[in-house]
C-alpha cells in the first residue's frame, strides 16, 4: 500500500506549517491584478501565487469553479497548476465538492484521484446524497495514497440547517459524516468551517481537517484556536485565499503575507499547556 495521505500531509505541515492557500482566479481577482479575464489571466494569476507560497504553505487549494468558468482552456490551466505544484513538492487539494450516487462518484474519483492530467493529492466532496455513497472516493484514495475531505460543517451560516438536520437514525447529518471519517483516518478527513460565535464541534482525535472561514468570512485565529488548539493529535490546515491574493500581484508581498499568516496559525494551533 502507498503511504497514507494523512502521513504525507503531516510531513508537509511539519516542514511548512498549517497554511493552506486557496487559488481562486475569480473575475474580480483577475481584474484587480490587471490580467486578462480568461484562461491566460488565470494561468498567470495561479502560477504567481504558487511561486509566492511554495515555501510557506503545506498545501494549495484551487477551487475548480474558478477554472471551469473559462471552459476547456480553464481546466487546462488547472492541470498546468497541479503539474507545477507536483514539481515543486507542494501538496494539492482540489476544491471540487463532488458528490452523487456511488457509480457517478467512482467516475469522479477516477478523474481527480487516479494518475492523469487532473490528478490531485486530495479533493473535497459533499455528502448530501448520503455519506455512504462517498465510499468510491474513499476506496480510490486509499488505493492511490491520496486523500478526501468531506464537508461536515461548512463556513456559511446557511449550511447549518442541512448539516444539523436529523437522520432516520436520530443523529445529525454532520455526526454521520464524522463517523465516516473516523473509520478511515489515514485517507478521509473533514471540512470544518470556522464561524464566529458558533461553538466548537466535538471532533474525532487523530483525524485531519481543513478549516475554511478565516478572514473575509469573519472567523479569526481565536475561533481556530477554540476549535482545534487543544487537540494535540489532530492535524489541521487552515485556508486563506483572498488574504493572500489581495497582497498581489507582487510575488514578494504575497510571500510575506503568507509567512505572516503561517506564523499566526502556528500560534493559534499551539497545544494548550494544560
Amino acid at each position: 500500500m502507498p503511504e497514507s495521505f494523512r502521513s504525507r500531509l503531516a510531513a508537509a505541515v511539519s516542514a511548512r506549517g498549517a497554511l493552506c492557500v486557496g487559488i481562486d482566479p475569480s473575475l474580480d481577482a483577475l481584474e484587480r491584478w490587471g490580467l486578462a479575464l480568461g484562461a491566460p489571466g488565470a494561468v498567470e494569476f495561479s502560477m504567481r501565487i504558487l511561486e509566492a507560497v511554495r515555501d510557506e504553505a503545506s498545501i494549495i487549494k484551487p477551487n475548480v469553479a474558478f477554472f471551469e468558468q473559462f471552459g476547456g482552456p480553464g481546466l487546462d490551466v488547472l492541470g498546468t497548476l497541479l503539474e507545477a505544484a507536483r514539481r515543486e513538492g507542494v501538496l494539492t487539494l482540489v476544491d471540487a465538492k463532488r458528490g452523487d450516487i456511488a457509480s457517478t462518484n467512482a467516475a469522479y474519483a477516477s478523474a481527480w484521484l487516479r494518475d492523469g492530467p487532473m490528478a490531485a493529492d486530495s479533493m473535497t466532496v459533499a455528502p448530501y446524497l448520503g455519506a455512504r455513497a462517498l465510499r468510491p472516493f474513499f476506496d480510490v484514495a486509499e488505493e492511490e495514497g491520496r486523500g478526501v475531505f468531506v464537508v461536515a460543517r461548512s463556513s456559511n451560516v446557511e449550511g447549518r440547517d442541512v448539516q444539523l438536520a436529523t437522520t432516520e437514525r436520530g443523529r445529525s447529518v454532520e455526526s454521520e459524516v464524522l463517523d465516516e471519517i473516523a473509520a478511515r483516518p489515514g485517507t478521509v478527513g473533514a471540512v470544518i468551517g470556522l464561524m464566529a460565535r458558533y461553538p466548537p464541534l466535538e471532533l474525532p482525535e487523530g483525524a485531519f481537517y481543513l478549516a475554511p472561514g478565516l478572514g473575509t468570512q469573519g472567523a479569526t485565529v481565536a475561533d481556530l484556536a477554540a476549535q482545534f488548539g487543544g487537540m494535540a493529535s489532530t492535524l489541521v490546515v487552515a485556508n486563506l485565499s483572498r488574504a493572500i491574493d489581495r497582497a498581489g500581484p507582487d510575488v514578494s508581498a504575497m510571500r510575506a503575507a503568507a509567512a505572516r499568516y503561517r506564523d499566526e496559525l502556528a500560534e493559534g494551533l499551539r497545544p494548550s499547556a494544560g
